[in-house]
């Protein structure tokens, strides 16, 4: 006949007691040697400037539609040597890469129209891998957060500006100033050579009215 399977768990006192592992002193050493590797997160040269939770979103083209990128913290990193600001997003869980790229000149961040906890700008991004030109907006939780990512994002374009366009632009305005102290000065000489030359025409004329005056008494009476 062929056995019968148990119909009922077995019982605590019917398992037999594992054997406890013997302290013999002894040391095992391991068979493969695991060394400690350094994690570079490409982030070690730069210094974090802003740093933010936020949802990241993409527009994508094709579908004409907004697409979710990721929820994390949005970062602005300044190289220690170069002075370069990037803008870099990472996923709060996987730490994938949503956004990465340079925060230029030309970058301009716009509020949203129908938000005023997002904005919106353009970039050119290597998030992927490659080059691509996205549009992105960026939703914070408090409408103080967004404002100031906005205004530290025209504080970073404005510092990003070529040296050479500030210097003239530095230049630019010395030089109205100094045109327009040059021009005041020459309106106050011009307005003291005026004073000097009605000064000097007055004292003619009293002069000349004097002459005629003793001219007057020094002729004689007219003989009757």
């Amino acid at each position: 006949m062929a056995s019968k399977e148990p119909d009922h768990e077995p019982r605590e006192d019917e398992v037999a007691p594992a054997a406890e592992d013997e302290d013999t002193g002894a040391q095992v050493a391991p068979i493969v040697k695991l060394e400690e590797v350094a994690v570079s997160t490409g982030e070690e040269n730069e210094d974090p400037i802003l740093d933010l939770k936020s949802k990241l979103y993409r527009f994508d083209k094709d579908g004409n539609q907004w697409k979710e990128r990721g929820v994390g913290t949005v970062k602005l990193l300044k190289h220690k040597e170069t002075g370069k600001v990037r803008l870099v997003m990472r996923q709060s869980k996987t730490l994938k890469i949503c956004a990465n790229h340079l925060v230029l000149p030309t970058m301009m961040v716009q509020e949203h129209s129908g938000n005023d906890k997002s904005c919106l700008w353009h970039a050119s991004d290597f998030a992927d891998g490659e080059l691509k030109d996205e549009l992105f907006c960026i939703r914070f939780a408090s409408v103080e957060n967004c404002k100031t990512f906005m205004e530290m994002c025209q504080e970073v374009a404005e510092s990003q500006k070529p040296k050479e366009e500030n210097e003239d632009a530095s230049a630019a305005a010395g030089l109205l100033e100094k045109l327009s102290v040059e021009e005041k000065k020459t309106e106050g000489k011009a307005g003291e050579e005026k004073a000097v030359a009605a000064k000097e025409e007055m004292e003619t004329k009293e002069n000349a009215e004097k002459a005629d005056n003793e001219k007057k008494d020094g002729e004689p009476a007219p003989s009757t």
